[in-house]
């Protein structure tokens, strides 16, 4: 399966973001499968490094799909959110089910399955984004499914938003479980991708984790996420 792939539009941004190559111009996502029967054996820790994340090694990898898409919408009237503890500290994702109700409701479904605990982010791009959601660390993976929710025309993705990734192929608003939470002031993107929440807690973790991006894309360390909890009110 092919990865996923944000465009970013405006070049200017990778030369601010410190991303010059010309890999940069078409910014990879993540959808596909994963398996939460598979065992994760827990990293092991260390003292925190002097940038305020745990020192730990990457957990194996979940097996690719096996997920069944969720048959019930969210309640109507309920604040949804995912608290995603992960080795630099944590943060809250508050979930617009108004804007993107599919999306939002396998997100709960998968975070109640534990399906996102003992995954990392596969993907860094300082100034940008921080990506996760991907059982196989590999850009490709998902839960097995996909969900569709329209996307505005006016959509932006701005500091703290919340999206789901999709291939370049599939149409707007496709979602499997990988996400990704805009770093910088505005990541430019056109009106292609399911808006989910956006960050209400732990920006300073966000952005924490947003500094671990090196030229490739790709973690200076992992950065493991431990548990996803949802949080009703």
């Amino acid at each position: 399966m092919r990865k996923l792939t944000v465009l970013l539009l405006a070049a200017l941004l990778l030369v601010a973001a410190g991303c010059g190559d010309e890999k940069k111009d078409e910014r990879a996502s993540g959808g596909g499968s994963a398996d939460t029967a598979a065992t994760t054996t827990g990293p092991e820790t260390t003292p925190q490094a002097s940038n305020g994340c745990e020192t730990v090694e990457a957990p194996p990898a979940k097996e690719d799909g096996g997920q069944k898409k969720p048959a019930e919408d969210l309640e109507p009237g309920t604040t949804y959110r995912l608290k995603v503890d992960t080795s630099c500290g944590g943060f809250t994702i508050e979930l617009d089910q108004k804007q993107s109700p599919n999306a939002s409701a396998s997100l709960v479904s998968l975070a109640e399955k534990k399906f996102f605990d003992g995954t990392v982010f596969h993907r860094i791009v300082p100034g940008f984004v921080i990506q996760g959601g991907d059982p196989t660390a590999t850009g490709s993976g998902g839960p097995g499914y996909s969900t569709r929710d329209k996307v505005p025309s006016d959509a932006s993705y701005k500091l703290g938003t919340v999206a789901m990734a999709k291939t370049g192929a599939e149409p707007a608003g496709t979602a499997g479980s990988q996400f990704y939470v805009v770093t910088g002031a505005n990541a430019g993107l056109p009106p292609d991708y399911a808006i989910v929440g956006k960050v209400v807690e732990g920006d300073d973790v966000v952005q924490r984790i947003a500094q671990l991006g090196g030229p490739d894309e790709q973690p200076t360390q992992p950065v493991v996420i431990e548990t996803v909890t949802v949080e009703e009110s």
